[in-house]
């Protein structure tokens, strides 16, 4: 039983009369004989009576009816609910990115898209790289903001990528720093000075992809959240290194110094998806903001 079939038997069965059902569905008489005589061979049994005047529904037609209509209408609820995720009207969006990111990036992006899509669910989960790369796997996120240093390349075997911006790092030290004055300094002239990182062996994290050959840093004390990390930055207990994404939550009782080019480098960041699957019309349209909110950043 064919979707179209039954439309024409449920049309029939409408009009009492296969010639103003033909009428109706604007084909010929012939045809839509044709296609209730397929109906009864496929179903094997006779569903109308033919009367001098138009058709009679026989039990079996009675008993055919109701479950075409019901198949009708969850087929046209179907038809109803794609157009929805294609115009964006349903559907939802889950996000993931790395802390910085959700410091304005991210927010920026889905403030906008909530504006120009408000019937879309959203949600947002903060996380590291590592762990949102695993919540993409699982199904548990559809797009994940995530930042890789030059000489850590993402797996491209797991995420398909889409380049947003490349991210400076920067140094915070207190205002009261002997070079907080400054525009740009060298890693070698903070040699004295402990360094605030997210884990005692900073330095193959996010430190390692701008140390120069060399360079140690004294890491005194271990924040892993950046509201800790640049509290204990603000009270002189050491400096910290900074990516630029993070700039919106800093105090202003802290100095942001670039590095000189020699020293400098960058997190590429990038939103993902699962490797060799489709983006959702969510995704899409959300990379689009993204795009926007980054540029705006850079």
């Amino acid at each position: 039983m064919q979707p179209h079939t039954l439309r024409v038997f449920r049309a029939v069965a409408e009009h009492g009369s296969i010639s103003a059902a033909a009428r109706a569905l604007r084909y010929t008489q012939s045809a839509v004989s044709r296609q209730i005589a397929a109906l009864e061979v496929d179903v094997g049994h006779t569903l109308f009576d033919r009367l001098p005047r138009g058709v009679a529904l026989t039990e079996h037609g009675r008993c055919l009816r109701d479950h075409a209509a019901a198949v009708l209408d969850r087929l046209d609820a179907a038809r109803r609910d794609l157009a929805a995720l294609d115009d964006l009207s349903a559907g939802r969006l889950r996000v993931g990115a790395f802390p910085t990111a959700v410091a304005a990036l991210v927010p920026r992006a889905l403030a906008t898209f909530r504006s120009e899509h408000p019937d879309v669910a959203l949600s947002l989960v903060e996380g590291l790289t590592p762990g949102l790369v695993a919540r993409l796997a699982d199904g548990d996120a559809d797009v994940a903001v995530l930042s890789a240093a030059p000489d850590q390349p993402l797996d491209s075997a797991r995420v398909d990528l889409h380049h947003l911006l490349d991210e400076a790092l920067l140094v915070a030290v207190p205002r009261t720093h002997r070079l907080a004055r400054r525009r740009t300094v060298r890693l070698r002239d903070l040699a004295d000075d402990a360094f605030i990182a997210g884990s005692a062996t900073a330095e193959e994290t996010l430190l390692r992809a701008t140390l120069p050959a060399g360079f140690r840093p004294r890491i005194d004390i271990v924040a892993a959240e950046w509201t800790g990390k640049l509290g204990c930055v603000a009270a002189g207990l050491g400096v910290a290194l900074v990516p630029a994404l993070a700039v919106r939550a800093t105090p202003p009782d802290l100095a942001l110094l670039r590095l000189h080019p020699d020293d400098a480098s960058v997190r590429r960041v990038f939103a993902a998806t699962v490797a060799g699957r489709s983006r959702s019309p969510a995704v899409r349209r959300f990379l689009a903001h993204l795009d926007a909110a980054a540029a705006g950043l850079r």
